[in-house]
């Protein structure tokens, strides 16, 4: 009995000891660590040589930014700033062949370059850059995968940086320039392991205000009912979809109401600097006191002319301004016309005038061009006559309007559709305003009107058929286009945080796409960050509209 005893005595002993020993042996792994103000848990990570998605799963219940003074759990080790990797000198390999002179690697590079001319001449080619994509490729280009395996085989084995591919050949008497930079970097969605993401987004449903309304008096009478709607439910489905890849998201929705007085009551209320991201407010003047209270990113969703004015670098325009839809076709223009006839045709109003002088300085350097004529309306229109003395039989007569007036748009449309048959016209414009939407689409059709534009839509895509049918499943109705809107930000937006980069440092990494839209910022330190993503579009003769880039 006694043996037996101390038997069990030393069991429980040693289940003491190795309790004692494992417990300790915890305590000297991991400490407690007090956030200082203004650091995240990607920069304390950074300085513990760490993942943050490791630190994060240390302290599942602290979000990305952490509030001053809150104590996590972290590795025990010393935190100190990484030290700079060293670098090391390249290796010289001394090769037992016979060395290739200078003169030599020049032929070579020669005939490499003139085989490439050669190519350039049958093919609109591509040199593939760092992380691109087929799927980025196709949406750039607007061609599909088999065209794109057609002519590369070699794409079987994926792309190869510095490959050289082509993308679709050129047709008889189509002018495709050289590339130069011809692509920007098209962004590559990566979401970094358990990602986790706070969104707080602020739109004016008045639900106070419309809570004595029936719904079909308020969808009736109340635009904005219908847009600040759409945008949610879009929102929703964008959510839905990041949250199925994986990505934990937590949305935080504010009711603005009627007026700036219920924005401050929010900000007052609420820590807004707890979310990784801002989606609204949908007045412009809204956002603006929203940026200049909290320091997270703030997301301006819709388009306002007082948007040139935003003046906090917090803020970030989802809508290109004005401007750059004139010189995107300026540059389309520059780009693409060779040799014919160029008109700018305008309306005497002072924007419209300021558009013909800046588009026919920026033409007048192609050496392609003798001369850039302009016309404007005399005793309120353009008379017919009067174009007939500038257009030139069988060459390409290009037109550019810089006006949306109703009168002088319709006017240039129905004297252009009615010409000699040997002489030939397209219309270009940068503003495709209302004015164009009174003109029937056969007569836009017959002069293959060309337009920038901030949204296309390939009804054939994958991508939109799939938000198309998971928007219908979920609400019983196609999306509107403030859906669309809704998706495509709020997709845009969280899926380049979810890559545990920020909002500023995913826009140098390139353009993207998504159901309608293209995401292009421009990212200066300390300025605001602008969307400059356009597309070029133009009416086909049977009224289908092509992506031309």
């Amino acid at each position: 009995m006694g043996i037996k005893y101390m038997k069990h005595v030393k069991f429980f002993v040693f289940l003491c000891i190795l309790t004692f020993t494992i417990s300790c042996g915890q305590q000297k792994k991991y400490v407690e660590y007090k956030v200082k103000q203004g650091e995240t848990m990607k920069d304390i990570a950074q300085k513990l040589d760490m993942k943050t998605k490791d630190l994060l799963k240390l302290n599942p219940d602290i979000g990305r930014k952490p509030a001053i003074n809150s104590v996590i759990i972290i590795p025990n080790k010393k935190i100190e700033v990484k030290d700079k990797p060293v670098l090391v000198k390249e290796a010289v390999v001394v090769s037992k062949e016979k060395p290739i002179n200078n003169e030599q690697i020049k032929k070579i590079k020669q005939k490499k370059d003139s085989l490439l001319y050669e190519l350039k001449k049958k093919f609109v080619i591509h040199n593939v850059k760092p992380k691109e994509t087929i799927y980025g490729l196709k949406r750039f280009y607007n061609v599909t995968q088999d065209d794109l395996l057609l002519l590369n085989p070699e794409l079987s084995e994926g792309l190869k940086i510095g490959q050289i591919i082509k993308i679709k050949a050129i047709e008889e008497g189509e002018q495709v320039k050289v590339e130069k930079t011809n692509l920007n970097s098209i962004y590559e969605d990566i979401i970094e392991e358990d990602a986790s993401l706070k969104m707080a987004l602020l739109l004016p449903f008045r639900a106070k205000e419309y809570d004595s309304i029936s719904a079909k008096e308020i969808f009736q009478n109340s635009m904005l009912a219908n847009i600040v709607t759409d945008f949610y439910l879009g929102v929703e489905i964008a959510i839905d979809s990041l949250r199925k890849q994986g990505i934990q998201i937590d949305l935080n929705v504010f009711d603005t109401g009627r007026n700036s007085s219920k924005i401050h009551t929010i900000l007052s209320s609420n820590d807004l600097n707890s979310n990784d991201v801002v989606i609204g407010p949908l007045y412009s003047e809204e956002a603006e006191i929203v940026a200049k209270t909290v320091k997270t990113p703030v997301v301006f969703p819709l388009y306002s002319k007082n948007q040139s004015k935003f003046s906090s670098s917090k803020l970030i325009k989802t809508s290109p301004e004005k401007k750059v839809f004139r010189d995107e076709l300026a540059t389309y223009v520059k780009e693409n016309f060779t040799k014919g006839n160029l008109i700018v045709v305008g309306d005497g109003k002072i924007d419209s005038n300021i558009s013909n002088i800046l588009i026919k300085k920026s033409l007048e350097s192609l050496d392609s061009v003798a001369t850039i004529n302009v016309l404007k309306p005399e005793k309120g229109y353009i008379a017919k006559s009067r174009f007939l003395d500038i257009l030139k039989p069988n060459v390409d007569n290009w037109v550019i309007l810089t006006s949306n007036d109703m009168i002088i748009v319709a006017d240039a449309i129905n004297s252009l559709i009615s010409l000699p048959e040997d002489t030939n016209v397209k219309v270009f414009t940068f503003n495709k305003g209302s004015a164009f939407d009174k003109i029937d689409n056969l007569k836009l059709a017959k002069v293959n009107l060309t337009y920038v534009s901030d949204q296309y839509v390939n009804e054939a895509s994958i991508t939109t058929q799939l938000f198309n049918k998971q928007y219908y499943k979920k609400n019983n109705a196609l999306p509107s286009f403030y859906a669309t809107k809704g998706f495509d930000i709020t997709y845009d937006i969280l899926i380049r945080l979810a890559s545990g980069n920020t909002l500023k440092e995913s826009f140098d990494k390139g353009a993207s796409y998504r159901v309608e839209s293209k995401f292009d910022y421009s990212n200066k330190t300390n300025s605001i960050s602008g969307n400059k993503g356009l597309f070029i579009i133009q009416y086909n003769n049977d009224l289908s509209l092509t992506r031309l880039k």
